[in-house]
């Protein structure tokens, strides 16, 4: 059994490896190891996430996914996240996440045969609480989304709407590390960049396309 950790921050400015000591304390306890992680700064909404992505291509039936709760892996729409799902089933992937207890199981059975009733109530289970936060995890995105819009609304007939301010510091950093180069010569990668300054790849690839 393979236990790959998932982190996500929301934003640049948000610390995506928050939850890490988090995760390993809970792996200790649990007497299993972290094999691997997956650490990026993107939305929840999205389903175009490359570390997601990658943790999906590098996963084998049996694996576990380790998160610190549900909305990490998914506030996405009731359509994207059937998406998901059919490929974490599709693969035998579980989920384990911190605010979810009943997922705690998956670390024991798959560790050892379980047998094929006991493995199919599980799997029901902590499908049907998946589902379920990751719907109210949407809902939540949703709302927040509708008081934000509101709040603008409001800004704006005011007079004070200024919209988002871009980050000047990190913009300036992603340049200057896109303009850098290996010992070898070779530019740095957008991930490289990302993975560097902890922040989106979004961001890098609009820093690489508009400048900063």
């Amino acid at each position: 059994m393979f236990v790959r950790a998932y982190l996500r921050g929301s934003t640049d400015e948000q610390d995506a490896n928050r939850a890490r000591g988090q995760l390993q304390n809970f792996s200790t306890q649990h007497g299993v190891q972290i094999a691997s992680w997956y650490v990026e700064n993107a939305s929840g909404a999205s389903i175009a996430r490359p570390e997601l992505s990658r943790l999906l291509n590098d996963a084998h039936d049996g694996d576990v996914i380790l998160i610190e709760a549900i909305d990490r892996l998914s506030r996405l729409n009731h359509d994207d996240w059937r998406h998901l799902r059919g490929e974490l089933n599709n693969k035998g992937l579980r989920v384990v996440a911190l605010d979810l207890p009943t997922s705690y199981l998956a670390l024991s059975l798959s560790g050892q045969a379980a047998d094929d009733f006991t493995a199919r109530i599980l799997d029901a289970v902590n499908g049907m609480m998946l589902d379920t936060l990751a719907a109210v995890a949407r809902k939540d995105y949703e709302d927040r989304r509708y008081r934000q819009q509101q709040g603008i609304e409001k800004a704006r007939a005011e007079g004070k709407f200024k919209g988002r301010q871009k980050n000047l510091k990190l913009r300036q950093q992603i340049d200057q590390l896109l303009k850098s180069r290996h010992a070898d010569g070779s530019g740095y990668s957008i991930r490289e960049v990302a993975k560097v300054l902890k922040c989106s790849t979004n961001t890098v690839m609009s820093v690489k396309s508009d400048g900063v």
